[in-house]
């Protein structure tokens, strides 16, 4: 593992430091329109048992069939990963009880995943950035889901969810604290999210993790680890791992010992609490699945699938510093979500006109942002328009409009006329910023008249210009240049 920058995570115990070790195993739904090995629907959602074929029922007589649009996905996903893809893998069957799984067992991968050792870089801050080595990625079907909230002497089961295709993504541990586990979940999910692999929708549990935590003294080897199940949000993670070390710590400093188990999270309670004694691997009984040849690919297959991927986070990331000059944490902030790098994009490009990509930058990620936060949305997904963005930055750079008139134009375009031409607007409300220096000198003139007492005190104090342009800018609406007020009042009052 490589790091830039990294600080010492280390946590304060009664008796010395301590250091928490992490790694993640995620399982990511696939994006595909049929579930892993049959042909029924793998959209969230619908009736209970509505998309069950009699495979995901596992009737008997019925076999699995793989789907190759999943094995595409792990495939690219793998490649987005910097991860080495291996040309021939096996299913194997995992055998475990699970009221929800039909089979008795799930198909899984265990020697022979489809994909190999890769690395994720992750920006921890604007300052420290490490890499986060991946283990494998293998494909697996999902289980269905116990309902126990519907009656109050009987649980049911839907299976809808049976049979899904998930890709579990197993990072080495390379992460010592929470804030790193949480920038790494986040860049892996932007990563598939821009792969079109898995949409990362984790409040519908398309994408949740297993997160083992473990604590040493620095220097030690590795402490026994707990495993804390389905965490299924970021803030979440970043808890558990916080409870869950202090928890171990606690233990170890009472001179007692921690128990490698499977625990689960309580976000309410604020602690973990133990589930079972964590399996190993023969405890699965692991055996090759009779139902499925070995998957090959060749290498002309893979070539074809990284020839088609999409510009990735990372790269995107390079470029709008590069061509746009953008800063770093600006560029950072665009390209976390696809959509909203699009949308960047798609404003500093519009029309023939060009314009400050840092100007478009600035809005989207400022005003524009903080009013998609306030409904509950991203900037993509707000009425707002590229458009209106690009024209409402050209108006700026002309000297149509000041800034605070452009505020007062973003409010109007929010509140009132969602689909209007910004420069139409300002010409039909007279928003136009007034650059007649004439016209400005007379405000100037006006205000200091009428404040005798504020031009002496502003001559002792020359902070006191603010207040000056203040007054000036409210006498005019607004609309005064700015700079034409600031160097005139600072040629009257002798600042």
């Amino acid at each position: 593992m490589t790091t830039q920058g990294r600080p010492s995570k280390l946590i304060k115990g009664a008796t010395g430091d301590w250091e928490v070790v992490i790694g993640m195993e995620v399982h990511a739904q696939v994006v595909s329109k049929a579930k892993l090995f049959s042909g029924a629907a793998a959209e969230f959602g619908g009736a209970p048992n509505s998309h069950v074929s009699l495979v995901d029922a596992a009737m008997p007589g019925m076999l699995p069939v793989i789907n190759e649009e999943c094995v595409a996905q792990a495939v690219r996903s793998g490649l987005g990963l910097k991860a080495k893809i291996n040309l021939r893998s096996h299913f194997d069957r995992k055998n475990y009880f699970y009221p929800d799984l039909p089979q008795g067992y799930q198909i899984s991968q265990y020697k022979n995943p489809l994909v190999g050792e890769g690395t994720v870089s992750v920006d921890v801050s604007p300052s420290e950035r490490i890499e986060v080595g991946i283990e494998r990625l293998h494909l697996e079907q999902d289980a269905g889901k116990s309902l126990h909230d519907q009656s109050a002497t009987e649980s049911f089961v839907d299976l809808n969810r049976a049979g899904v295709g998930l890709m579990e993504i197993v990072s080495k541990p390379d992460m010592r604290s929470a804030e790193e586990a949480k920038a790494y979940i986040t860049k892996l999910r932007t990563i598939l999210r821009y792969l079109g692999t898995c949409d990362g929708n984790m409040e519908q549990g398309s994408l949740r993790a297993d997160v083992n935590v473990s604590v040493r003294r620095p220097g030690e080897p590795l402490g026994t680890r707990c495993e804390i199940k389905n965490v299924n949000s970021i803030r979440f993670i970043g808890q558990a791992i916080e409870t869950e070390a202090r928890r171990q710590i606690g233990v170890l400093e009472d001179g007692g010992v921690i128990d490698q188990e499977t625990r689960l999270f309580d976000p309410n309670r604020g602690e973990t609490r133990s589930m079972r004694s964590k399996e190993e691997a023969h405890d699965y009984r692991y055996f090759p699945d009779p139902d499925l040849l070995p998957l090959e690919l060749d290498q002309a297959y893979v070539d074809a699938l990284a020839a088609a991927l999409p510009e990735l986070p990372d790269a995107k990331k390079a470029r709008f510093i590069a061509t746009h000059g953008l800063p770093a944490y600006d560029a950072s902030v665009l390209v976390a979500d696809k959509e909203t790098a699009d949308y960047f994009e798609a404003a500093v490009a519009h029309g023939a006109r060009s314009r400050d990509p840092k100007a478009v930058a600035n809005w989207i990620m400022g005003d524009v942002a903080a009013y998609a936060n306030s409904v509950g949305l991203s900037v993509p997904q707000t009425h707002l328009k590229p458009a209106q963005i690009a024209a409402l930055v050209d108006l700026i750079a002309a000297g149509t409009i000041s800034g605070k008139i452009a505020k007062d134009l973003l409010v109007i375009l929010i509140e009132e006329d969602k689909d209007g031409d910004p420069a139409a607007i300002v010409e039909a409300r007279g928003l136009k910023q007034v650059t007649d220096r004439g016209a400005i000198e007379a405000a100037v003139d006006a205000i200091i008249a009428a404040n005798p007492d504020k031009v002496a005190q502003a001559k002792a104090k020359p902070s006191m210009l603010g207040w000056f342009v203040g007054q000036v800018m409210k006498s005019t609406g607004g609309k005064a240049n700015p700079q034409a007020v600031n160097d005139l009042l600072k040629g009257k009052l002798g600042i």
